[in-house]
């Protein structure tokens, strides 16, 4: 896939604090690219940059082959934001928002009815458009805020942790209007966001903390790097001495705890021979893989890994 986003070295300083310190990465087109990092690591500001929002202190940054800087107006019609907070007004329907929000880049009445029928359909909006958008549930209003950035048909969204504060159902219902965008209209997603399981479902991740990329690379890479996979032993009650043996032999990492052992292995398939040699010891196991909450705090207690 071609690159739809290119940053080289990329600063903004605000007097004495470095919030974006000399970042590069690429984004693909098509790509959902998720951007990470803890409270103040520098996510906000960098899509500020990229947004056109804030002007960068040096570096360059190629949006859609437009040159931020030079082109920002052009740029502004191939994206399309949801900030954290949502912007939307309460006292208008989500139609009259909706509407309002694409007449700021189409005239046309009849195409923007068309457009407001079909993000209405996506974002699963068609019920509740006469509705205030004060009225609203916390996930109509974001898939509103989703809606509306979508007026204008981007080529790229960028999402600002834009499922935090919502409920498990209303996170499932944004998170598929996030994949209909992605796999049915190709859209380019770039997301941040807290939630570590919503990042495994990324295609590329970067990992920011104070103004450094820390990290990047695909989610299955990175749990290979930062995120091992344990083996839980659970014993017999007659074979706990038998079993402690064995993994001392084997010289074997383990750790006791409840009445079970468990093993760092450095794959899922490291744990076979393990099992094979003590399985009729074994009143039952589990192996837990590693996920991207180990990946994330692992990679921030490294040391600046320029990528």
């Amino acid at each position: 896939m071609e690159p739809i986003i290119q940053v080289s070295h990329l600063k903004k300083y605000f007097k004495n604090v470095k919030a974006v310190d000399d970042i590069s990465f690429t984004v693909k087109k098509g790509e959902l690219f998720g951007f990470l990092g803890v409270n103040g690591a520098g996510k906000t500001t960098t899509i500020q940059i990229l947004t056109t929002l804030f002007p960068p202190t040096e570096g360059e940054v190629n949006i859609c082959q437009l040159t931020l800087g030079k082109e920002n107006e052009q740029i502004k019609h191939h994206i399309g934001v949801v900030a954290q907070n949502n912007s939307l007004d309460k006292h208008l329907t989500v139609k009259e928002n909706l509407l309002l929000r694409g007449g700021l880049y189409q005239r046309n009445t009849k195409t923007l009815k068309e457009k407001l029928h079909q993000v209405s359909e996506i974002l699963t909006l068609t019920d509740v458009l006469k509705r205030p958008y004060g009225k609203l549930s916390g996930g109509q209003k974001r898939r509103a805020e989703i809606a509306a950035s979508l007026m204008h048909t981007p080529e790229i969204l960028f999402l600002d942790e834009p499922t935090t504060g919502l409920d498990p159902a209303a996170r499932k219902q944004v998170w598929s209007a996030i994949h209909h965008l992605q796999k049915e209209l190709k859209m380019t997603v770039f997301l941040t966001t807290h939630y570590m399981e919503e990042a495994a479902k990324a295609d590329h991740i970067s990992i920011m903390n104070k103004g450094h990329l820390m990290e990047y690379g695909t989610p299955f890479s990175l749990k290979a790097k930062y995120a091992k996979d344990t083996l839980r032993l659970i014993p017999k009650a007659d074979c706990q001495e038998t079993l402690t043996n064995i993994l001392l032999k084997e010289k074997l990492t383990c750790h006791s705890r409840e009445n079970s052992y468990l093993i760092p292995m450095d794959s899922t398939l490291s744990a076979l021979p393990v099992l094979e040699q003590t399985k009729s010891l074994l009143q039952g196991f589990e192996v837990i893989q590693g996920t991207m909450d180990d990946v994330f705090l692992n990679a921030m207690k490294g040391e600046r890994n320029y990528v």
